[in-house]
């Protein structure tokens, strides 16, 4: 049996897996913003163990685990840097090491994103196409590549679409650039802009999130407040999804893919609807006549962490 684990800016997804991708057990954890990364460390060993926990009769030995991480990711080295949804990442940190002492077997860490996408291709939206974009859209803006049937790693930061600038001189982003896609479409950049609209006009975003006793603007509370006719929910992911179209659409320019999939937690929850408003906008900056297909990713939540469990 294998483990896979997806380290996302507000949750941990554990999964166990046999040797394909059948999900035979999960589980989740809030993934702590605070205490650096041995706090993320411990997290995530616990949710192994959870997700181990639920599986009938005797635990078994896993063989390997593998993570899925955001930040620049060094896979032989096992290391992770810059995280920026993480307060006190900046340095490399050896999570490899750090998780194989916690749970006891062999740990390889990629991307999280470029484990997603790999896991679309197989199993996904991304099958059957030689070349796709995966955008994933959630507390920041993650993409990968797959280009002639393999996925594009570049020097270990290939697809890092969330980081394009889709307007110079534009919002700070957390990364330390200005105008990255990112800064106007990740779900953080969304929620610091959401408050400040909320000194100035009426939103239901703030009341929902106490509502149900969270402490940051979750998928699901964008999602209700567009279902209820919020102006500034609607505003501020229209704009997203502006930023989202020149990403996009420069991406697709400059590599002629097929496809492209968008997943994460807003791309998915959004759904048809909003997809369309994406590859609308894509089109917007995107030079070919015959635009590529728009794909909602087929994986859901499960996506990274499968992916994780294949490295």
């Amino acid at each position: 049996m294998k483990g896979g684990l997806d380290l996302g800016g507000t949750k941990i997804q554990a999964v166990v897996t046999d040797a394909g991708s059948e999900v035979l057990a999960q589980a989740r954890r809030e993934t702590p913003i605070m205490g650096g990364p041995r706090a993320v460390v411990r997290e995530l060993a616990g949710a192994m163990r959870d997700a181990l926990a639920t599986l009938e009769g005797a635990t078994p030995a896993l063989e390997r685990v593998g993570v899925g991480a955001p930040g620049k990711v060094d896979s032989k080295r096992g290391s992770v840097a810059q995280v920026s949804n993480i307060r006190g990442w900046t340095r490399p940190f050896r999570l490899a090491a750090s998780l194989e002492a916690e749970l006891g077997c062999p740990v390889a860490v990629a991307n999280d994103v470029s484990v997603a996408v790999e896991a679309e291709r197989r199993f996904g939206a991304g099958r059957g196409f030689q070349s796709f974009l995966g955008v994933f859209w959630g507390t920041g803006v993650g993409g990968g590549l797959v280009v002639d049937g393999r996925m594009l790693h570049g020097r270990g930061a290939a697809g890092e679409i969330g980081h394009v600038c889709s307007k110079p001189g534009g919002r700070r982003c957390n990364c330390g650039l200005d105008g990255c896609v990112e800064a106007y479409a990740g779900r953080g950049a969304l929620e610091e802009r959401a408050r400040e609209r909320a000194k100035e006009r009426k939103t239901v975003l703030f009341e929902l999130m106490e509502k149900r006793g969270r402490d940051r603007l979750t998928s699901g509370i964008w999602l209700k407040a567009l279902e209820q006719g919020d102006a500034v929910a609607e505003e501020l992911l229209l704009r997203a999804v502006a930023a989202l179209g020149v990403g996009i659409g420069a991406a697709v320019t400059l590599l002629d893919v097929e496809a492209v999939v968008i997943g994460g937690g807003l791309g998915e929850r959004l759904g048809p609807a909003w997809l369309e408003r994406i590859a609308a906008a894509a089109r917007e900056h995107t030079f070919f006549k015959e635009p590529p297909l728009y794909r909602l990713a087929e994986l859901g939540d499960l996506g990274g962490a499968i992916g994780a469990s294949l490295l």
